[in-house]
Order: structure tokens, then C-alpha cells, then sequence
């Protein structure tokens, strides 16, 4: 279900099912959640990309197996799969090609970077079978503003690469998605792994705070990291550079 290979400090997640356009079934669902959180707890691991195989990136839930099941069985798994970007204490990059779905978008606006074809397109499609996508819905509304995601939510339209990018769903457009945001996630991968897991904590903690209390953290964030040995050394490092 989920393809791993490790390229240096980056671990590269592949969805696998791609004779299912990347279906989120509820064991590849599994198999994602488990991958992301080892890999985050990993000290090998400085970046992780995530990339689908086959014509698309992911088509969202697999209605088929949704369908054949009385209650809904993966709204526990796809709680924690929608919502990663709240806890990863490593940077999440997403290689995106061909028509991304749903839970799919859901996805995408879960990472931290996202690289995405010229071609790919992009849609909260769910109304157009009953339903709102509900447990995407923060994370989109976080990467493109409340109202935006309200939008895409309410028409169930699709969107070209060049509107997610101007909406910020996308951050990035290339013809290789796949090589671009590898060579991003390596360049991440060597910077200090206690600044990037403190920078993507700070970020979360800040959110909705107070200016004030924005600012009493930001003070304890920049003494903790400023005592901390990969400061010094970096620093040392810049310095030498200028002899």
C-alpha cells in the first residue's frame, strides 16, 4: 500500500494503489498514518515526501469500500490522517500529478510544501455525492482562507494547478514535481532537525493566539533554540565562511 525508500535523510512515501487512482481505502489510510508518525519520530529522517504512483496523486476515499459498510470505519484513521499537519515535527513535501480528489486535496493542504505538475487539478468534490468534506475541511481552509475552502466545498468544482497556486494550495508549480521536491526535501533534510521541529511547533502554538502571547512564546522559542548546540555550530560555520 505504501512504497518507502530512503534517499539520504529524506523518506519518500509512495501510495500505492494506483490501479485505484490512490483510493484511501481504510488500509492504505492505516499504512500512511503509521508511516508518517515513525518517520516523525525517526532522528534518520529530516524531510518526508510524499508521492502517489500511477495516473494521479489520490482520488480521495474509496467509495466502493465506504459503501459496503454500515457505520463509517475510517473516520477515526482518516481524523488523524487530515489533521498531521497539527502534530509533524518534520516538513512535509508533496510531489502532486494528475486529478487529486477529495480526501486527495485534503492531502495536499496537509503538507508544508507542495510541488505540484502543471497539469494537476484539485477539488473538494464531495458534495457532488451527499456529503462535505468535513475532516479536510481545517486543513484546507488553513492553506487557502475559510472562504476559499467554503467555495471549492459549496460548487464541488475543479481548479488547475495555476488557480491552487494562486490560492496557496499549491506552492510551487514544475514539469517534474517528483525531482523538485525531492531536491527540496534533501536541502531541508541538512538544516538542524530541533530548529525545523521547533519552527513547525512554534507555528502551530501561535495560531490564534494573542499578539502578546504570540510574542512570549515567540521569546521562549528563540532562547531555546539559541542555547541549543546546532546553533552554536551552524553559526560557527556562517562565520568561518567569511575568513
Amino acid at each position: 500500500m505504501i512504497e518507502e525508500l530512503h534517499t539520504g535523510r529524506v523518506l519518500q512515501l509512495s501510495l500505492n494503489r494506483p490501479g485505484k487512482r490512490n483510493a484511501l481505502n481504510a488500509a492504505l489510510s492505516k499504512a500512511l498514518v503509521d508511516s508518517l508518525d515513525a518517520a516523525d519520530a525517526d532522528p534518520g529522517v529530516g524531510a518526508i515526501l510524499l508521492r502517489g504512483n500511477g495516473p494521479s496523486f489520490c482520488a480521495g476515499m474509496d467509495l466502493r469500500e465506504a459503501l459496503e459498510n454500515d457505520s463509517d470505519p475510517l473516520a477515526g484513521v482518516h481524523e488523524q490522517l487530515f489533521t498531521t499537519i497539527m502534530r509533524l515535527r518534520k516538513p512535509l513535501i508533496a510531489a502532486v500529478h494528475g486529478t487529486t480528489l477529495a480526501g486527495g486535496t485534503g492531502l495536499v493542504a496537509n503538507a508544508h510544501i507542495v510541488v505540484a505538475s502543471p497539469d494537476a487539478q484539485f477539488g473538494l468534490t464531495e458534495i457532488r455525492i451527499g456529503l462535505w468534506p468535513v475532516l479536510v475541511f481545517r486543513a484546507c481552509a488553513l492553506a487557502m482562507g475559510e472562504r476559499r475552502a467554503t467555495e471549492l466545498s459549496l460548487t464541488g468544482r475543479l481548479i488547475a494547478a495555476g488557480e491552487a497556486l494562486q490560492y496557496g494550495l499549491v506552492t510551487e508549480i514544475a514539469p517534474d514535481p517528483h525531482a523538485r521536491a525531492l531536491e527540496i526535501a534533501t536541502m531541508l533534510s541538512g538544516y538542524s532537525a530541533n530548529a525545523l521541529g521547533a519552527g513547525l511547533e512554534y507555528v502551530r502554538k501561535i495560531r490564534n493566539q494573542s499578539w502578546d502571547e504570540a510574542g512570549r512564546l515567540g521569546r521562549e522559542v528563540r532562547a531555546e533554540l539559541m542555547a541549543h548546540p546546532d546553533f552554536r555550530e551552524a553559526s560557527q560555520r556562517f562565520l568561518g565562511r567569511g575568513k
